[in-house]
């Protein structure tokens, strides 16, 4: 068996959903129309580092679970469209995947903008919608037919300022992409503060073409008694922020997001990236954690899965659409077909799914079911992930 194969089997048995109990037979599985899971995500462009290994785990587990016989008797087919990070294309891919293509269930949405710009389309066409984006918007207010994975961009900001508050720091300044993320972000972290007695003395932004932030940096430094800075954001605008922030001897603390949480920021960042602190799932850190915690085998399986596969090092991007997949097929398998009410139903009951991202318990209210014990705090020490005690 090579590495891969127990890779998955490891990540697969931790589900406690091995590809052959979900199956009839693999030749019933053949002979019936497959399920058709539909998906847009950003593979290329400047969001690629997530839309890639989302992709990529999408594809792995699609096929090993087919391998296996599929699911209730049917093969899976995967229907996919790169948006890029343009939400016009994401809301023509979505139009095609619901009344064209008649997709069973819809897992993507790399990106905040492209996920909410979809909303209306999955929620009139009654698709079950599991997304991979960041903003707590996409679930908050709740929506019938919109779940999500990642952590939530609120949440991201409690972790950071619980953190805050364990070093003794009070007073901040925000810098923040004009992207749907970043904005959502900045707006939650300003709403939250008050609750963590923050108080942000200053607050910056920068747009997703800009190539240098030494400006708003600059003018964060003039500002008297900022002891930490926070950078809501994802792609290359982060990775800049902390190269001109060095540049600058800028010395207090810099956070970032869990929209960096992936070793393509430390590439990009490079030496600067040194010292840097964000919350992130335990994905990242798979061999560091007990082997009492229960999430252990299953980041650990996927990593040696996902790294055998394609290469590299895994990101908690992936992560997310792994828990999409499993999440969605699990939800057709209690419910015992594909119908999309029964389907979405199943999924909203979600309880004690361990997966990559934390240990999920959704409801009707709750259409995310994590909380901040699902972030672990990070620090880059020596060009790699360490876990902050």
């Amino acid at each position: 068996m090579t590495s891969r194969q127990k890779g998955l089997k490891k990540s697969l048995v931790a589900l406690g959903m091995v590809a052959g109990a979900l199956a009839v037979s693999a030749s019933n599985a053949e002979a019936a129309d497959p399920i058709k899971i539909g998906t847009f995500l950003s593979v290329t462009g400047p969001a690629s580092f997530l839309g890639d290994p989302e992709l990529k785990t999408l594809e792995l587990y699609i096929e090993e679970l087919n391998k296996g016989g599929g699911v209730l008797g049917r093969q899976l087919e995967l229907v996919q469209y790169d948006v890029g990070v343009d939400s016009k294309k994401a809301i023509t891919a979505v139009k095609r995947l619901v009344s064209q293509d008649e997709v069973d269930v819809i897992i993507g949405g790399s990106t905040s903008g492209a996920t909410m710009a979809v909303v209306p389309i999955v929620e009139k066409a009654e698709v079950p919608f599991i997304s991979l984006a960041g903003a707590v918007a996409i679930v908050e207010p709740v929506k019938k037919w919109v779940f999500k994975t990642p952590h939530t961009d609120k949440m991201a900001c409690g972790k950071i300022f619980e953190d805050l508050q364990s070093r003794g720091l009070t007073t901040i300044a925000l810098i923040s992409g004009t992207g749907g993320f970043g904005k959502s972000m900045q707006g939650q972290c300003t709403k939250l503060a008050p609750a963590y007695k923050i108080n942000i003395a200053a607050s910056e932004s920068y747009g997703p073409k800009d190539t240098d932030m030494t400006a708003q940096l600059t003018k964060i430094k003039g500002v008297d008694g900022i002891q930490a800075v926070v950078n809501t954001g994802f792609g290359q605008g982060p990775a800049i922020v902390t190269k001109n922030y060095r540049q600058l001897g800028m010395t207090a603390p810099l956070y970032q997001s869990h929209g960096v949480a992936s070793k393509k920021f430390i590439e990009l960042a490079g030496d600067a990236a040194e010292g840097v602190r964000l919350p992130a799932a335990a994905l990242l850190v798979a061999d560091m954690l007990p082997d009492s915690d229960p999430q252990k085998p299953v980041v650990q399986g996927y990593s040696a899965a996902y790294s055998d596969a394609y290469g590299g090092s895994v990101s908690t991007f992936g992560g997310h659409a792994y828990d999409g997949l499993q999440i969605a097929v699990a939800a057709m398998v209690r419910a015992g077909s594909t119908d999309k009410e029964a389907v979405r139903n199943e999924i909203e009951k979600t309880s004690g799914y361990i997966g990559t991202g934390g240990v999920v318990n959704m409801s009707e209210k709750d259409h995310l079911g994590l909380d901040l014990s699902a972030f672990k705090m990070l620090e880059i020490k020596n060009g790699d992930w360490s876990i902050v005690k």
